[in-house]
Order: structure tokens, then C-alpha cells, then sequence
């Protein structure tokens, strides 16, 4: 789960899906007057979101743990974007092989 490497596009899709989600249980949650709906889906989602930010990093050349930059207050955040949106490195790297290779996608399928 936390091993291998994530592309831009599997990261940013990821962030997009949980964001659509966590606006509508926002909106469930302002319907029904709780917040119960919008922390749990935030409780369930916390190991996957980590996971998919570490492949993520690994897709950089980085360690996972460039996550807790995150919480240096707004540079920290502002710093974790950038961190995300830069392209992974070309081939692969000490995390695995390139995600946007069609060639790791076959190894992966067929283990060894």
C-alpha cells in the first residue's frame, strides 16, 4: 500500500474523487445538522489518502515522510502541492519502476 510509485494522474484523480465526496457529505451533514457522515468518510479515508501521497513522493524521488511538511502552518501546505504537482522521475528509481510505463503495469501483473 504504501510501496511503488504514484503518477501525477493517479494522485490528483484520487484528490479530486475525495473532494467531490467530501462536498456532498458537507452538504448531507448541513441537511441532517451533524457532522458525522463527512468524519467518518474522513476517518475511513485517512490510511488510502496517505498512501496514495507516498507513492506520490516516491513517484519524486522522495520519501513519504515529506507528508508532515504539511504541517508547518500555510508554507507547509503550499510546499506539499508543489512537492505533488512536480513530475516523477523518468525510469525508474529506488521506489520501483515508472508508473507511466506500460512495462510496470505487465511485471506487476505477473509476479515473479
Amino acid at each position: 500500500m504504501f510501496s511503488g510509485r504514484a503518477s501525477r494522474a493517479e494522485y490528483w484523480t484520487f484528490a479530486l474523487i475525495n473532494l467531490v465526496i467530501s462536498v456532498l457529505l458537507l452538504a448531507v451533514d448541513t441537511a441532517i445538522n451533524s457532522r458525522v457522515p463527512d468524519v467518518l468518510y474522513g476517518l475511513a479515508t485517512i490510511v488510502p489518502s496517505l498512501a496514495v501521497g507516498c507513492r506520490r513522493l516516491h513517484d519524486t524521488d522522495r520519501t513519504g515522510w515529506w507528508q508532515l511538511i504539511a504541517l508547518v502552518p500555510v508554507l507547509g501546505w503550499l510546499a506539499l502541492i508543489v512537492l505533488m504537482a512536480l513530475e516523477g522521475t523518468h525510469g525508474p528509481n529506488k521506489y520501483g519502476g515508472d508508473p507511466k510505463s506500460h512495462a510496470v503495469g505487465a511485471a506487476a501483473s505477473y509476479p515473479a
